[in-house]
């Protein structure tokens, strides 16, 4: 069965061999000179570097077990409806004194102590994000979820057909997290970041450089023009059959020439399409290992493990900016293993420490390269967890607590509204789970602005923004 030309596309877009980039392929997408020139606003096109880093936290991450309350009240109440869950950490952890134990959580001091005198944590596995917190280097952005309009409870009691799709599916929420839309959407908002930025003229080499992943997901750096370009924790991949003839230039010189055909002797539309997408992918990744061989290397420590293994490499890619001529650059790295049903004592708190130990270390790698002004990370997953436990574990939720951090955040402060630690209120939809009070959306929009977005641009990347007027978030103010 013939593939359709589109679908092929797509699959040649993902072959493992080398990290493709869509965006030239011939009949697909605008070319740079044509979206500049149809650009009617334009994003900041100065020539100063900005980066967004996301990390996204796959599977849910329990934010009622990461920020966690902290007046006596509320963490009493919290305790009793999560009795079961801090018994086992005690039973894990000895002695009946765990991480969760009131005296050994990490208590905030917000600027903004507006919460009628409830007070906040962290967990000890969190202690890195507690000192930048408390340094005003990172903001708590409380309650965010995927919303088209506001919703009351009742709301979400009648089904309101405006609500997000799919709600409390994983792939459909972190797809809408990602693009505004549930499974089988195909842009995402860091991509459209990008397009405005590249219908600036922000960055000299074009789009390939400008979203960068180093999970699988593509999604959320997905644009018109953008087009997620891959790497692993030492760089591009590299072709394997390639790399095993470095030792014999003629060889070398022979499959190098196989795997970069000329598309003008191919009869067919598909051949000539392949050829241009093998072609690219090839003089891409050649390309981005030779500009991060020109950057100096970083001496700040990363951890080990996944998510240290790609902020670091993250890190390198930012270091090499000037060798890969960009200015502005969006990035997608990805931790799995946040779908806490049960062994939640036995599966969270080590997640944590390496989202706490690989941020920690991001930063520290900015502030050595200089420009900890310039980049701006933060946190995404598929959705919160239940308040309500299941024994050892928590279920699917909707909103959730998320972190923004980086020099040029105007932290120590705790933003939108935390829901009380107790159930049956207005923020409820059941055992816990918290309708969110701030959309996406209005998550994203700082982040935008900041990147050099006109309203325009944030308006065509984030079409639900209108809806929520007049309940605006700001973490570099």
């Amino acid at each position: 069965m013939m593939l359709p030309r589109r679908r092929f596309l797509t699959h040649a877009c993902g072959l493992g061999a080398a990290s493709m980039t869509c965006a030239s392929l011939s009949g697909l997408g605008l070319s740079m000179t044509a979206i500049q020139a149809a650009a009617q606003t334009t994003a900041d096109a100065s020539s100063e570097y900005k980066a967004l880093v996301c990390v996204f936290l796959l599977g849910g991450l329990d934010g009622n077990d990461t920020i966690l309350p902290y007046d006596q009240g509320s963490y009493s109440s919290y305790a009793l409806l999560r009795e079961s869950l801090l018994q086992n950490y005690a039973n894990v952890q000895g002695g009946g004194s765990s991480t969760r134990s009131r005296d050994r959580l990490l208590p905030l001091n917000p600027l903004n102590p507006a919460f009628d005198g409830r007070q906040f944590a962290l967990t000890e596995e969190l202690s890195g994000l507690h000192t930048l917190f408390e340094q005003g280097k990172a903001t708590i952005v409380a309650n965010v979820g995927p919303l088209v309009q506001p919703v009351t409870q009742a709301d979400f009691e009648a089904d309101e057909p405006w609500l997000p799709k799919r709600l409390f599916s994983h792939n459909d929420q972190q797809a809408t997290w990602m693009s505004g839309a549930p499974e089988g959407a195909s842009l995402g908002w860091g991509g459209k970041f990008a397009d405005a930025v590249l219908r600036s003229g922000a960055n000299a080499s074009g789009s390939t450089f400008t979203t960068i992943t180093s999970a699988a997901n593509a999604l959320f750096l997905t644009g018109e023009a953008a087009r997620p370009f891959q790497i692993g924790r030492n760089g591009a991949p590299p072709i394997d059959s390639l790399s095993v003839l470095q030792g014999n230039p003629e060889q070398y010189a022979l499959m190098r020439d196989h795997f970069e055909p000329n598309p003008n002797v191919a009869d067919q539309l598909l051949e000539r399409d392949y050829a241009n997408a093998m072609g690219n992918a090839l003089r891409n990744n050649e390309a981005y290992n030779a500009g991060a061989s020109q950057s100096a290397g970083l001496s700040t420590s990363f951890p080990g493990g996944p998510l240290g293994d790609q902020l670091k490499a993250v890190s390198q890619a930012i270091a090499a900016r000037d060798a890969l001529n960009v200015n502005r650059q969006v990035f997608f790295v990805g931790l799995g293993g946040f779908d806490t049903h049960s062994n939640q004592v036995l599966d969270l708190p080590p997640l944590q420490r390496q989202l706490d130990a690989g941020i920690t270390a991001f930063v520290d790698a900015m502030r050595e390269l200089g420009i900890s002004q310039d980049v701006t990370l933060f946190t995404a997953s598929d959705f919160g967890r239940t308040l309500a436990v299941n024994g050892d574990g928590t279920d699917h939720g909707w909103g959730n607590h998320h972190f923004v951090v980086g020099d040029a955040v105007q932290g120590r402060r705790i933003l939108g509204e935390l829901p009380p630690y107790n159930l049956a209120h207005a923020l409820d939809a059941g055992g816990g789970r918290w309708i969110p009070t701030h959309s996406v959306e209005q998550f994203a929009a700082p982040l935008g602005r900041w990147f050099g977005l006109s309203e325009s641009d944030l308006q065509a990347a984030l079409p639900n923004l209108d809806n929520f007027n007049g309940s605006a978030l700001d973490y570099f103010v």
